[in-house]
Order: structure tokens, then C-alpha cells, then sequence
């Protein structure tokens, strides 16, 4: 009884995240771009007091912040942020934060250099960042990685609350050994590859980290009434489902919906699943994806070489 408490005592997510995903910081990166540090920190301590707008990643870390009023314990999902602000800088980040109501107690500004390397300091299972380099060296480090694209879509006119993330499959839950073949040999020879080897489990990809900890926090809720739901949103079709399907039972891995496309685009299915993110490693299902759903661009394996 005791381990069991233990281990779920244990059972946390943590995301880490830049003050551009978190918050529209559009104005005063132009500032940045355009008239360099010194004029970035002027107008930043001038406006220090204006509370910033939402950005795009804002909806899916509120919906994941409220999971602990749900588990009626503070920190068991957790926020951090990550900014290459200054600490002076970056006051205008977490006043916002606080005065839109995230409980954001952890953050490191790293006054121009990558926060990458905190990612793992930290026990991140995801960095969401505005910022591709940024991305491709956490995803180096070995944490799951996206960069948020800026979304043109609709808010939701009715929210239930339930937290839905949707995943690409090849080159993100899994690695892009599969993907290689395609590219290399054609979609014939992938599916024959695939239906031998549907008894192999697939190695895991950038993301089956992040997955697991998922997994292990919906745990946490009834199954009926989760208020996280996760689907697998792919290209592949049969005969190529069924090592998927297995691989997921080898993990122990409970993926609520699974949508074999068969080639179909995924926007519009992504925008029926209302997914508060999708993360895919090609970056014309991102751009497409964007003007539906809030999407996180993975650059990872064979499609971004």
C-alpha cells in the first residue's frame, strides 16, 4: 500500500515553456529585431505594468493548470518558464502570468542565451518555444520539443475543459526508421515492411517520453470522465495500423482516439478532435494544422534532415 502511495505521490507533468509561446509578445520582439537590446529593455521596463496578451500556447497551459484544482493538489502539472529575457525584462512576463491566474512559481531568464540546458534541470517532460533553435537543442538533449507556430485559429466558442493533444505518429511517438523507408522505397514497400514486422514494437520517438507522462496523469482519472483525452492523428493506413496499434499495447500506453488517414490532410480532422495542440514533425502539416488548432512543429527525423 505504501509504494503504491508512493508512486503516486510521484506521478507529475511538467512543462516548460518560453514567454513567446506563452504570451503575444509580437510588439516588443519587433522592438527587438529592428532596434536591438538596449531599446527591447527600455520599452519592456516602460511597459512593464501593461499586462500582455495571451499567445497561442496560453488556452492548452491554462486547461493543463486547472488539472490541479481537478486532483485537489497544487504542483502535480506544473509550468515553468524559460525565456531568454533578462530577470529586468522579464518582470512584465510573470506579472502577466500572475494577473491572468497561472500559478507559474519556477522560471529561469537567461538574458539572451539558450534556456535549453534547464529543460533537463528542470525534469521538463515537454519545452514549447517560439524560438526553432531553441527547439532543436532540447530536442537534442533528448526532452520533447516543439516550436509553437502562430495560429490564426478561431477561439473556441465553448470550452468543456478537457485538455485534447493530438500526435503525429512516425518522427514523434515513434522513431523515423519507418519514415526512411517510405522516402526511400516508396509506400508499397512500407507497407509490406510494416505488416511483416506488425509484431515488432516500433522504437520510441521524441515524444513517447511525454506520452508516458501523460498516460500516467490520466491514470489519475476516471476513465469515463478524464478530462484529458489524447488522440493519434497519421498518414498511415492499413496495413501499416496494426504495428501501431501493437507498439502502444507493448508500452502500456492508452491512446483515447486513433485516426489512420490514409494519406487524408489531418487539418480538418485535428479541428473535429478541437485539439488544444497537435505535434507533428513535417512542417506542411504544421502550417495547414495552424489555421485550425494551435500546432507544435517537432524538428525531428528524416522530414527536417
Amino acid at each position: 500500500m505504501a509504494a503504491d502511495i508512493e508512486t503516486l505521490e510521484a506521478v507529475r507533468l511538467i512543462v516548460a515553456i518560453s514567454s513567446r509561446a506563452l504570451f503575444d509578445l509580437s510588439e516588443s520582439h519587433r522592438v527587438f529585431e529592428t532596434q536591438g537590446v538596449d531599446a527591447y529593455r527600455e520599452y519592456q521596463v516602460a511597459h512593464e505594468s501593461d499586462i500582455l496578451s495571451p499567445g497561442v500556447a496560453f488556452p492548452l497551459v491554462k486547461k493543463l493548470m486547472s488539472l490541479n484544482e481537478a486532483l485537489e493538489r497544487r504542483g502535480r502539472v506544473e509550468v515553468i518558464l524559460l525565456s531568454r529575457n533578462s530577470s529586468d525584462t522579464g518582470l512584465r512576463v510573470l506579472t502577466s502570468a500572475h494577473h491572468h491566474g497561472l500559478d507559474i512559481s519556477r522560471a529561469a531568464f537567461t538574458g539572451g542565451a539558450s534556456p535549453y540546458r534547464y529543460v533537463s534541470a528542470f525534469g521538463a517532460h515537454l519545452f514549447l518555444s517560439a524560438d526553432p533553435m531553441d527547439v532543436r537543442l532540447a530536442l537534442d538533449a533528448g526532452c520533447a520539443a516543439a516550436t509553437v507556430l502562430p495560429s490564426s485559429a478561431p477561439s473556441a466558442e465553448e470550452d468543456d475543459g478537457q485538455v485534447r493533444i493530438a500526435f503525429d505518429g512516425d518522427a514523434v511517438l515513434f522513431s523515423d526508421e519507418a519514415e526512411r523507408l517510405f522516402r526511400q522505397q516508396g509506400l508499397d514497400v512500407f507497407n509490406a515492411s510494416e505488416f511483416a514486422a506488425a509484431h515488432e514494437p516500433l522504437p520510441g520517438g521524441p515524444f513517447k517520453g511525454f506520452l508516458v507522462a501523460v498516460h500516467r496523469l490520466q491514470a489519475l482519472f476516471p476513465h469515463v470522465s478524464s478530462p484529458i483525452r489524447t488522440a493519434l492523428v497519421t498518414s498511415r493506413g492499413a496495413p501499416s495500423h496494426e504495428r501501431v496499434i501493437r507498439t502502444l499495447r507493448a508500452w502500456g500506453i492508452r491512446i483515447d482516439e486513433a485516426l489512420f488517414l490514409g494519406g487524408l490532410r489531418k487539418a480538418e480532422f485535428l479541428r473535429a478532435f478541437d485539439a488544444d495542440i497537435f505535434f507533428d514533425d513535417q512542417a506542411a502539416h504544421c502550417e495547414a494544422a495552424s489555421l485550425h488548432v494551435a500546432t507544435g512543429h517537432v524538428p525531428h527525423g528524416v522530414a527536417n534532415g
